[in-house]
């Protein structure tokens, strides 16, 4: 990878942005020389530095993650951490610098590139070993839900390593090429091939179609029109897409994550989905599976909600219209 390259790739980006696309790169380069202690060291510093230099998404993530804990603290799931944090504002504050941390590692998986992913997936410890065997019995086509949670590159990459093909997912597209250009270049060599939004829906169906396997991360309504669905115990909205797919190509869906644990190893889960109920709307059957989704991401995010990088953007309607306009973060 060359910051040349990256300059010329992209003509329709901006003096500004391919100029940035080349600080990026540089930053890359560095990364990928730096040994693995020392690279997460200095993530976790940037993580830290964004923290204190961004009051408005560590709001945004205090309150988020205050209703994760207030629901671990209800239902007895979670760490005691994490359940502490629903009543000591400082277990919450330090839950909520833990997950700028967590994020700074997460993209610094992205830009160290496939060879420290497929290192974790040595290490990476299967915590439902009946629910992965079910899903590979199954073969392809079969379709995985995924969350802003953990590490999002390295299920597509062992799902792709299981099954022996690359994993299509779709996803937003930037509003500058030349960063676009960079993570589609980032992501290609981990076997990852992802679409744009715009032509998903399409090229998702056209891939179960071929018996592949498609992956959606789904715990974010990005771009509107999804269905209130409680998700730790008050409604948030959920992108209707993947129940429409599994249900318009009958393919079985599992919901998969993977988080890092603290000695630095990985861990993964995957849990089947239950089918819609035979009988009823289309309405009332995507609702029901979506609330088993959320249920599922529920059982998941407990288990690290510092790892949810959804949190630094909006997630319950509520929260959001309870929130003066100044004090909102929009994630980064």
């Amino acid at each position: 990878m060359s910051a040349a390259r990256g300059a010329q790739v992209n003509p329709r980006a901006t003096a500004f942005q391919r100029a940035r696309a080349i600080v990026v790169r540089l930053v890359v380069l560095i990364a990928r020389r730096l040994p693995q202690n020392v690279a997460e060291a200095a993530a976790e510093a940037v993580g830290e530095a964004y923290y204190r230099l961004d009051p408005a998404r560590a709001a945004q993530a205090r309150r988020n993650l205050g209703r994760v804990a207030a629901w671990c603290a209800e239902t007895g799931r979670g760490s005691a951490r994490t359940r502490a944090a629903a009543t000591d504002p400082m277990a919450l504050e330090r839950l909520v610098r833990a997950s700028f941390r967590s994020h700074a590692i997460i993209y610094l998986q992205l830009v160290r590139g496939p060879g420290p992913v497929h290192r974790g997936l040595e290490k990476l410890m299967i915590e439902t070993p009946d629910a992965l065997a079910e899903a590979l019995a199954i073969g392809a086509p079969a379709l995985f839900v995924g969350m802003h949670f953990g590490s999002i590159d390295m299920p597509a990459i062992f799902l792709a390593r299981q099954y022996g093909r690359p994993t299509l997912g779709p996803a937003e597209t930037l509003a500058d090429p030349a960063l676009q250009a960079l993570a589609d270049e980032l992501r290609r060599p981990m076997g990852i091939r992802m679409v744009p939004l715009d032509r998903a829906r399409r090229e998702l169906r056209a891939a179960l179609d071929r018996g592949e396997v498609v992956g959606i991360v789904a715990d974010r309504d990005i771009h509107g029109g999804g269905i209130p669905t409680r998700l730790f115990g008050m409604p948030a909205p959920f992108p209707i897409g993947p129940a429409l797919l599994a249900f318009d190509r009958e393919v079985p869906a599992f919901a998969a994550a993977i988080r890092r644990l603290p000695d630095g190893r990985w861990a993964g889960r995957i849990e089947r989905l239950p089918g819609p109920p035979a009988v009823g709307s289309l309405r009332q059957r995507t609702e029901a599976f979506l609330a088993a989704e959320a249920e599922v991401f529920e059982r998941m995010i407990a288990m690290a909600p510092e790892q949810w990088w959804a949190v630094f953007h909006p997630i319950w309607p509520d929260l959001e219209a309870a929130t003066p306009a100044g004090r909102r973060g929009d994630g980064w």
